[in-house]
């Protein structure tokens, strides 16, 4: 039966996920740019925690915090002041991937970033939107190295590929049916989508996801997605974990 489970995708049930106990785990979904509604959400995460008692708390960023919303800068720099002052962990998404290669040099990387809301960031950098609209690439590129702080360029640069905490795997997009865990592909870590999304069975760990937005967060037997498109719908999602437990906030 096993074979058979294997050979069509479908693992075996795996045990609950459990994460270690005396920890507390909240995942953010992509925030794209919306830093009201990740302030607002940092506060409902407070607020929930202490109710909850003592717990060695981590939030973790799924990645994906600029483009598209208009507070890009702000949405970073509350981020790097959440892992600095209270260890949060933040995942590089593909919208992170694609600003780091554009700021790197690569003129094609930021004709992609333009093309799926990185005028946004820009703006957010204080470049403005008559620039982003008017300027060749080659120019913007020069703009937006000026303009980005050293230490916002080197905190996405810096950003994790996966968190592994108890059972679960937390990270940006999702992870290759197959391929054992610790041997994915970056570019696969933050791009895959249905190869992932349709696939049944077991990966070796609950997978804690983002960037495939749907209206409801998707809790599967094998994949908890939690991409609730805050840029537009103004839901920003996080997922609780402690023991076997899990439960949602939403902005």
């Amino acid at each position: 039966m096993a074979f058979f489970s294997r050979l069509f995708g479908k693992a075996e049930v795996p045990p609950d996920p459990i994460i270690p106990p005396g920890r507390r785990v909240y995942a953010i979904g992509d925030i794209h740019g919306r830093d009201d509604l990740f302030a607002q959400l940092i506060a409902m995460i407070d607020a929930d925690s202490a109710e909850r008692g003592d717990a060695d708390v981590t939030i973790v960023l799924l990645g994906d915090l600029i483009d598209r919303g208009p507070e890009s800068r702000a949405v970073v720099e509350r981020a790097i002041r959440l892992v600095e002052d209270r260890g949060a962990r933040a995942i590089k998404g593909n919208h992170e991937e694609t600003l780091i290669s554009a700021l790197e040099g690569d003129e094609r990387a930021l004709e992609m970033l333009l093309k799926f809301g990185g005028d946004a960031t820009l703006v957010s950098y204080g470049i403005p939107g008559i620039e982003v609209a008017g300027f060749d690439t080659g120019s913007l590129l020069w703009k937006l190295s000026a303009a980005m702080p050293k230490e916002h360029f080197l905190f996405m640069k810096g950003m994790e590929s996966q968190i592994a905490i108890g059972d679960y795997l937390f990270v940006h997009a999702g992870v290759r049916p197959g391929v054992a865990l610790n041997l994915q592909k970056g570019s696969d870590l933050r791009w895959i989508r249905q190869a992932f999304l349709d696939h049944e069975g077991h990966h070796g760990a609950m997978i804690v996801h983002g960037h495939s937005i749907s209206t409801e967060p998707e809790l599967r037997p094998n994949r908890l997605g939690i991409d609730t498109g805050a840029y537009e719908s103004g839901v920003l999602t996080a997922l609780g974990l402690e023991g076997g437990e899990r439960w949602l906030l939403q902005t």
